[in-house]
């Protein structure tokens, strides 16, 4: 007698979604991104290219094309990792280190229409707390990569003023038809010295007794802020804490 399960084909379909993972789905789905974006259709034609069921992909990445946009994303982070763990980092100074690491990660995944669209996707109202969790993490990453010693407000700050740097820096890079995007990295430049201008003015303001002194109270608070001790992303913005 014939086996139910394999005359209607899930039998097979099942291998497939044993055998397939999300490395496997985020391939397929970028060629699909360039024409349709990061969306249902994409995913659906992603899953189709591997033999899959919309369910069983759905096995693989619960929240569609959302989760292969984030998949995406962590795949260049990765990569930046990478390169960064195999670079010279102690014969630069900081602000060389930096400049570097978000040049690194911009160069990780040189796929600038399927960035360019989950620029647009993640700007979705729905999609925005993962965008900034997403920057988020990869501002995280790179001060960890490079050993920041943090473990009060400044842990937040450099982060949150990295963020802007990098996600200023992609949309310039997304419109940067130069010889070897020479344009981005001059503008990542002013940007990271904008940052230490700004680290300047901090500094001098820390000398001078007087202004110190009116500051005395805001700085006693701000002590008062501490690096979260595990690291766990429900702390981090953009994340939503699930109930339970």
């Amino acid at each position: 007698m014939t086996d139910p399960s394999t005359e209607n084909g899930s039998e097979t379909t099942g291998r497939g979604a044993v055998a397939a993972d999300r490395s496997q789905l985020l391939d397929a789905i970028l060629p699909h991104v360039a024409f349709d974006g990061w969306s249902e259709a994409s995913f659906r034609a992603a899953a189709a290219d591997l033999g899959l069921t919309t369910a069983e992909a759905r096995a693989i990445a619960p929240r569609g094309a959302l989760d292969m946009a984030a998949a995406f994303h962590k795949r260049g982070d990765a990569a930046m990792l990478d390169r960064l763990d195999r670079a010279d980092l102690a014969e630069m100074k900081i602000r060389e280190r930096i400049t570097f690491a978000v040049r690194a990660r911009i160069e990780a995944i040189d796929d600038r229409e399927a960035v360019r669209r989950g620029s647009a996707f993640f700007a979705l109202p729905q999609n925005a707390p993962e965008g900034a969790r997403l920057i988020w993490e990869t501002c995280d990453a790179i001060w960890t990569a490079l050993g920041d010693p943090s473990d009060d407000i400044n842990w937040y700050t450099k982060r949150a003023t990295l963020a802007g740097v990098y996600g200023s820096t992609v949309l310039f890079w997304l419109g940067d038809d130069s010889e070897g995007r020479a344009e981005t990295w001059s503008f990542l430049d002013r940007r990271i010295e904008d940052v230490m201008r700004i680290e300047k003015v901090k500094a001098q303001v820390r000398k001078n007794p007087v202004l110190n002194g009116l500051m005395a109270g805001p700085n006693w608070l701000m002590s008062k802020v501490k690096a979260p001790q595990h690291r766990d992303a429900s702390d981090l913005p953009g994340h939503v804490r699930g109930e339970g």
